[in-house]
């Protein structure tokens, strides 16, 4: 494994070379597979930079057992955008030119030898994670309700065709006919209901064409594509306390969590943190007070800037508040929010005691961490020699998407 690490890491140093590369050949060599793909140059931007976070996440997790489920869970997934044995061959064939294209001298029969195999036993987890699976590549829902909470926060509630199974803190991946082929990632905002009706709770990106259209422009009738459920921030009974940390819409799946908790109360106690931008930015506070006064077990810390104070300042009260609690070796942790914003707290309650095998968050995307002087993202070692600032809400005002 070590010859994949060391040869990828002359890739990240070229990964934007390497992600376009890959791309031209993949559709020169397979012009029938383009139609798969997003039309516009801005989408096919960010497919670029989420094939590299993919690769990024398999290379520096080879040889963790948490892999072989994470391909299976991915090789389920991606049924939605029609990929078929051959598609993974043709893939294979452009990944390993835009590896040999890229690498330089690093690229020896014997790197050649170990990515060959590696992509096998990628493909091979998953295509069996595909064929394994008794679900329909997709559901159709239909949204029944949009909520606004100002101009960048929207709440869907959607009715599924068919049964749509879940978990509290799960995600779905959506599309809509308005965006075609783009698919994006919303946390589901509530527990497994009777009716069967789930809400998507979604932050509007500045340049985001999927979430614009469906903060903005979605209407109760229309019809969305749904994608297999997944996601790691399900609750697991334990008798330890338990603390929830949310920031922007990465509420939703804490939300779910605590439907979970309302239903079955927990052995220990939970301390909640929500963090937002701004007050205005706290847009279920009424159902979160309702349940702080309705259960003893829930302790709630709200987090903003003081009045008058940059929005950046909530991270700084997160951090302190977060000091000045005790106990985090004996707590689960659930994590949910931006991806920065994940990453550097997960990091801080490291150094406040908390076991990293009790901290529960959703994978951060490890090429969308950081960049470096030149726009690319930085790798494994660069990204920690050289940490990122701070940047748990956007400056320009815009609030990342949850996970």
């Amino acid at each position: 494994m070590r010859i994949l690490k060391s040869s990828f890491a002359v890739v990240e140093r070229r990964a934007e070379h390497a992600a376009r590369f890959f791309y031209s050949h993949l559709f020169w060599h397979n012009p029938g597979i383009r139609r798969l793909f997003p039309a516009s140059a801005e989408d096919m931007e960010r497919q670029r930079d989420r094939l590299f976070a993919a690769l990024t996440h398999v290379i520096a997790r080879i040889e963790d057992e948490s892999l072989l489920p994470y391909l299976h869970d991915l090789g389920r997934d991606h049924r939605k955008f029609l990929a078929r044995p051959e598609h993974y061959a043709a893939v294979g064939s452009s990944l390993l030119a835009a590896l040999a294209l890229t690498s330089g001298e690093a690229w020896t029969p014997s790197a050649e030898k170990a990515w060959s195999e590696a992509y096998q036993v990628i493909a091979d987890a998953m295509m069996a994670g595909a064929a394994a699976s008794q679900d329909p590549p997709w559901w159709d829902a239909e949204i029944v309700r949009h909520l606004r909470y100002g101009p960048d926060i929207g709440v869907l509630t959607l009715h599924p065709h068919a049964p749509f199974p879940h978990r509290p803190g799960q995600y779905a991946s959506v599309s809509s006919a308005r965006v075609p082929a783009i698919w994006r990632t919303y946390s589901i905002g509530n527990a497994p209901r009777p009716d069967g009706t789930l809400d998507l709770h979604v932050s509007r990106i500045e340049n985001g064409r999927l979430s614009n259209a469906l903060v903005r422009e979605a209407q109760p009738g229309e019809v969305l594509r749904l994608g297999a459920a997944g996601g790691q921030l399900t609750f697991r009974r334990a008798d330890r306390p338990v603390s929830l940390i949310a920031a922007g819409t990465g509420w939703a799946p804490i939300r779910a969590v605590l439907e979970e908790l309302a239903e079955h109360p927990p052995d220990q106690d939970v301390r909640l943190f929500v963090v937002a931008r701004d007050a205005a930015h706290l847009y279920d506070r009424p159902l979160i007070d309702r349940y702080a006064a309705a259960f003893r077990w829930l302790g709630v810390t709200y987090i903003t800037p003081a009045p008058g104070q940059h929005r950046n300042q909530a991270t700084g009260r997160l951090a302190t508040a977060l000091g000045h609690r005790g106990l985090w070796p004996d707590h689960d942790v659930y994590l949910s929010g931006p991806p920065r914003f994940v990453d550097e707290t997960a990091h801080l309650l490291q150094e406040l005691g908390a076991r990293p095998d009790r901290i529960f968050h959703d994978p951060v995307p490890a090429a969308g961490a950081g960049r470096g002087p030149n726009g690319r993202p930085l790798g494994f070692g660069e990204w920690f020699l050289s940490r990122p600032a701070p940047h748990w809400h956007d400056p320009s005002g815009r609030e990342p998407r949850a996970p």
